[in-house]
């Protein structure tokens, strides 16, 4: 079996238990802290040490996995680096590690999903922000206060909402591929709930008595290459911190801006109340 640790690449003759009361060699390998490339029969397997080391390293120092597995052959093989394989665990590291599998079970386990079958509801795989007022969060009401009863600028919030019209994304070549892990579960918004907001949303082209205003032409213009055209939210506005489930991709620029904004409102206010 191959072992992809933070020391290098190794090759290690490896048997999992055949016991009768034995569990599935999956599950063995993750509790020796082994993760398995196939859960039918693993030939290649990370130890959770050099996937912990991988995101902290493309995180802080934006490295790619290209070159931190360059970093891995020559920890393996400092004189005849080319000798390790290259294609397979490559392959592995960077669709496993970077973009699926390993962050999003590390961000399950970081918000208490890890130990139970719960499935997270919206929002539930992200942090408000930790400073405003949250009762029963970092704010611990006395025997005889209430909500209703203290004052209302004791617990209020502030918050502002803005856009980027210039995060730009194009439509995914293979779309029947893609496959959402944390469809709404954090900042953004469900994807099917969103779809349901646009199609109810009524679409007004906003007219210009200028002459080629450059604008409105801007709004106005096509633009069927492009999945969004922006991205917009509610923030906190003490502290700049993003509300969990209330952020939007735009599809038609600046034009859209009132009406994705205003789901992301009603998306807020339901997250606020819960």
């Amino acid at each position: 079996m191959v072992i992809v640790d933070k020391s290098g690449v190794h090759r290690l003759e490896v048997r999992c238990c055949d016991c009768p009361n034995a569990t599935s060699p999956d599950i063995q390998m993750f509790r020796h802290r082994f993760f398995p490339t196939s859960f039918n029969r693993p030939k290649t397997v990370f130890t959770f040490r050099v996937l912990d080391d991988f995101l902290l390293e493309n995180l802080e120092c934006r490295t790619s996995a290209l070159n931190y597995y360059s970093k891995l052959r020559q920890m393996t093989l400092s004189m005849f680096p080319h000798l390790v394989p290259v294609l397979l665990y490559l392959h592995h590291l960077k669709d496993m590690i970077l973009t699926k599998h390993w962050r999003q079970l590390k961000t399950m386990k970081w918000h208490g999903f890890g130990h139970w079958s719960d499935n997270p509801n919206a929002g539930d795989l992200a942090l408000f922000c930790p400073a405003c007022p949250q009762p029963g969060i970092n704010i611990s009401l006395s025997g005889d206060e209430s909500l209703d009863e203290t004052p209302s600028w004791k617990y209020t919030r502030s918050f502002v909402m803005d856009g980027n019209f210039k995060a730009e994304h194009l439509h995914p070549i293979k779309p029947f591929d893609e496959v959402w892990l944390s469809d709404g579960l954090g900042f953004m918004v469900g994807k099917d709930r969103y779809k349901k907001h646009l199609a109810e949303a009524a679409d007004t082209v906003e007219k210009s008595s200028c002459n080629n205003h450059r604008a409105v032409n801007q709004a106005n213009a096509a633009r069927h290459k492009l999945e969004s055209t922006g991205i917009g939210g509610v923030a906190c506005a003490r502290h700049g911190c993003f509300v969990p489930h209330s952020m939007v991709d735009f599809q038609k620029g600046e034009r859209q801006a009132k009406h994705a904004i205003r789901c992301s409102r009603v998306n807020h206010a339901s997250s606020a109340d819960k």
